[in-house]
């Protein structure tokens, strides 16, 4: 017997057992469906994240108080960065090649306008932010540095807040209440969904960050500094000025000692995809958990069936089969059951993503890019082949070493 005739057969005995058969395929389709929906996700938010961190433009640097190694452990480090650090950097005599810096400051809030209230993310910073990221002001104007200067109580909101606060009512030159203090309403932005740093932009309401700091969180620092330099050559040479700005500001000698962190966007996009692929490898090591349920399923159900078919063993064996055609038949069956698994399997994982990653979009919680792991999926089919082979060895084994007199005599 040839290859072609053992799928035909295994394929017939499949078909005749079918309840038993769908049940097993079921169990392998489950784990390569988890696995799939992990790595869409995970590949999707990957390149909408990264894609998003790119649009910014290659010349920004971001500064971020503490060390990035003590951040990754859980470490915050959030008040190394001050006025005097954000003053210092500005000036063209300190750091030439800075073309302009962009502080940050965010909280999270309640926005309210008479009976209605909504959750924020409050974002302190300067006008120049909507350029930098690219928040397009559809209705009224943007506060202005005489703002900043003068700590107003002036906002810009997203989409999403009108929509919640004001419904289809002029949401411009109202009050909104956030804190327990009001807000004069100068403009909405644009939809544009999340941001850098998992921020929903349709979900903030941007003040200045004079006024975010001392009058609702009492505080003198900073949490993000956004350096836009002038061209790509110069980030190295704008880098060691900055921190040998930043170094003479908070009294550090010793480079290893730094309280800050200087990330360019080759560094930010770097992490970011380390990040999600660590989580995305953990998360499918956890889901080919139930590959090997699955495995076990298939060894179980091929146990049963040569069982069941003890005498079809012995009459084949009787006119001329061998053991190792009788091992074949049963180990591709197996085979073809894991592999008819996988197929389903990445079919549902394509689907359940691409649905998923839909609906998140919709509900504004999200802004994905879909993007389907085709390496993943061909891993699928190998790894659900390879369990397929792997648990019916030993059932295929054990069918081969039937005795021809013992299996005819069987009942």
């Amino acid at each position: 017997m040839n290859i072609k005739d053992n799928i035909k057969m295994a394929y017939k005995d499949i078909v005749a057992y079918k309840s038993r058969s769908v049940l097993t395929v079921l169990g392998i389709a489950i784990g390569i469906t988890a696995i799939i929906l992990v790595m869409a996700i995970g590949n999707s938010a990957k390149k909408s994240i990264t894609g998003q961190i790119e649009s910014l433009g290659p010349t920004n640097v971001y500064i971020m108080p503490g060390k990035m190694s003590e951040m990754m452990q859980g470490g915050t480090g959030q008040d190394s960065l001050k006025d005097k650090d954000y003053d210092d950097l500005k000036k063209k005599s300190n750091v030439p090649n800075v073309e302009s810096i962009i502080p940050v400051v965010s909280s999270m809030g309640n926005a309210s306008f008479e009976s209605e209230d909504y959750r924020v993310t409050i974002i302190g910073s300067v006008p120049e932010a909507f350029d930098l990221m690219k928040l397009k002001i559809i209705e009224g104007e943007s506060f202005m540095q005489e703002d900043v200067d003068s700590m107003s109580s002036v906002a810009v909101i997203g989409s999403k807040v009108k929509e919640k606060l004001f419904g289809q009512d002029d949401a411009i030159g109202k009050k909104i209440k956030i804190k327990e203090k009001y807000f004069k309403v100068l403009g909405v932005t644009e939809s544009k969904g999340q941001g850098m740093g998992g921020v929903n932009y349709d979900n903030s309401v941007t003040i200045p960050y004079t006024t975010l700091q001392r009058k609702i969180l009492g505080t003198k620092y900073f949490q993000e500094l956004i350096v836009k330099i002038d061209t790509e050559a110069n980030i190295k040479t704008a880098i060691a000025d900055m921190e040998e700005v930043l170094r003479s500001n908070h009294n550090i000698n010793d480079p290893s000692k730094d309280d800050f962190s200087i990330q360019t966007q080759e560094d930010v996009v770097k992490s970011v995809n380390s990040i999600l692929g660590v989580l995305t490898i953990l998360l499918s090591s956890v889901a080919a958990i139930s590959l090997v349920v699955g495995g076990v399923g298939v060894m179980n159900m091929m146990l049963t069936s040569v069982t069941e078919r003890t005498r079809e063993i012995g009459l084949r064996k009787a006119i001329g089969a061998t053991n190792k055609h009788i091992l074949y038949q049963f180990l591709t069956e197996a085979v073809l059951l894991t592999f008819g698994g996988g197929l389903f399997g990445i079919f549902f994982g394509f689907v359940l993503s691409l649905g998923l990653i839909t609906v998140f979009n919709m509900s504004g919680t999200f802004s994905f890019v879909f993007s389907f792991p085709f390496s993943g999926a061909f891993l699928g089919v190998l790894v659900s082949s390879i369990v397929g082979f792997t648990f019916g060895i030993y059932p295929a084994y054990q069918a081969s070493k039937k005795s021809p007199m013992d299996a005819l005599r069987y009942e």
